[in-house]
């Protein structure tokens, strides 16, 4: 077993934590990040309400204000969907609109949940909710079956690079807890999901309204032999083996004391996004190419032979390289070409559309620079997954293919390799606020794109690269 960060995450194997302690069990420390999607009335937030009720991650005054909200809309058992419906539009529409964040713990996992909306205007909050979710819940009304959103939220899911999908098949006490009804709806969702590459889907029968098979097994279901929800949230693998991953170290902060104590002192302070830095490992410093040795890593106030992500850490190197914050550096024989264009899928997140042409800012890990949009060659209809050409403008909650040209090279990894450097953000340089979220590289197979038309030009105002 490897050693156990101060956040929780596991290290490689014979390493211990920053501070030297003991590695903690596992079983009792490991984190998943996971998003709840379905289409609208399909029991999202009542699910998430009865997995935190049941699994007793309610405190008393929560449960009391939901019952006092309940008694007020003349229902007389609580409306557990109360506890996550945050927003006042969302709790007289009795509808998910925003995303919500809940933590939780249980003796053998903590957990990040994200509820996320059904509606498909809010297409866009479920790709913010499930960016760094490692499953996602899409629910499906038993009643209903595999529909148009729900194809869509497979596709995001696809997209974003979720490893693990669990489909829970809700409302079953609806349709008498028929077995056929569970098996022709999994059946129909697995083969979809699986042909957009899904690598590992799950289905479930429950009931979110009578907690069958959410934490406690259904006794009205002895047909279904497999976890209950919260089994297999609390069970699913989470990959810790950090040290098979790329060592990605964006620089966002460079220390220099100067003080009598430390005249010589220089490091860079940042987390690391991916993979193990150790000392004496050679390392690349991006967009620059320089070259040096990590001569020392300090982490809480004491200097460690080894670190892993997503720890927070100073790196200290042989050289006296120019470095700033923004910078990226790399194993010296694992390092990523920069470049100024970028072609990357885009999720719109503004109300105003992003066109050819446009002026942005791009934001890549700690590195902000300017930049043009291109061209948009495509838009995706997650319905069918197919591509509308040269659709000349991205408006609110579309995904389409983009081609930037930013103002200074960046080393941006394929999504599929790493999503966090993969991934990056389009910014209006007015007032700073999000445009578009970001995918490096290809997002489904490269044959339904469609010819790339020719670029529109930009004006000579300064922002050409």
């Amino acid at each position: 077993m490897g050693a156990t960060g101060t956040d929780g995450t596991t290290g490689p194997a014979g390493t211990t934590g920053p501070a030297g302690h003991a590695a903690a069990p596992v079983e009792a420390t490991s984190l998943l990040r996971f998003a709840t999607a379905g289409s609208v009335d399909d029991g999202k937030s009542t699910l998430v309400g009865r997995l935190l009720h049941d699994s007793k991650s309610v405190l008393a005054d929560q449960l009391e204000a939901v019952e006092h909200a309940s008694r007020n809309r003349g229902q007389e058992t609580p409306d557990l969907a109360l506890l996550t419906d945050g927003l006042r539009a969302e709790r007289e529409q009795g509808i998910t609109i925003d995303v919500a964040y809940r933590y939780f713990a249980t003796p053998r996992r903590r957990f990040i949940l994200a509820d996320t909306p059904g509606h498909v205007q809010y297409t866009r909050n479920m790709v913010t909710g499930a960016s760094t979710a490692e499953l996602a819940v899409v629910l499906v009304d038993a009643r209903n079956g595999v529909v148009e959103q729900t194809r869509r939220h497979a596709a995001v899911a696809a997209l974003l690079r979720v490893p693990h999908v669990v489909l829970a098949v809700n409302k079953m006490d609806l349709v008498d807890y028929a077995e056929p009804v569970f098996a022709a709806i999994a059946e129909e969702f697995t083969a979809y999901a699986a042909s957009l590459g899904v690598p590992e889907i799950t289905a479930i029968p429950i009931s979110a309204l009578t907690g069958d098979n959410v934490v406690t097994a259904s006794a009205n279901m002895d047909w279904y032999g497999g976890p209950t929800v919260l089994e297999h949230l609390e069970t699913v693998p989470v990959s810790h083996d950090v040290s098979a991953c790329v060592a990605r170290f964006p620089v966002q902060y460079v220390i220099r004391p100067q003080t009598a104590e430390h005249p010589d002192y220089r490091g860079y302070a940042g987390q690391v996004a991916s993979g193990v830095l150790r000392v004496g490992q050679r390392v690349t410093v991006l967009p620059s190419g320089r070259t040096s040795t990590v001569e020392g890593i300090d982490a809480l106030g004491e200097s460690v032979d080894v670190a892993w992500a997503p720890q927070s850490v100073t790196l200290r190197l042989a050289d006296d390289l120019d470095i700033s914050r923004g910078d990226l550096i790399v194993p010296a024989d694992a390092a990523v070409t920069p470049s100024q264009d970028l072609t990357a899928t885009v999720c719109h997140l503004h109300d105003r559309p992003l066109k050819v042409g446009e002026r942005v800012l791009l934001k890549h890990t700690t590195r902000t620079v300017k930049a043009i949009v291109k061209d948009i060659p495509s838009r995706l209809t997650l319905d069918d997954l197919s591509q509308h050409p040269a659709p000349g403008e991205l408006v609110a909650n579309d995904i389409g293919r983009v081609v930037v040209r930013t103002a200074e090279p960046l080393a941006v990894d394929a999504y599929a390799d790493s999503r966090r450097t993969g991934s990056f953000l389009l910014i209006d340089p007015a007032d700073g606020t999000t445009l578009s979220a970001g995918m490096a590289g290809d997002a489904f197979a490269e044959s339904t794109a469609p010819a790339e038309p020719e670029a529109a030009e930009a004006a000579d105002d300064g922002w050409d690269f």
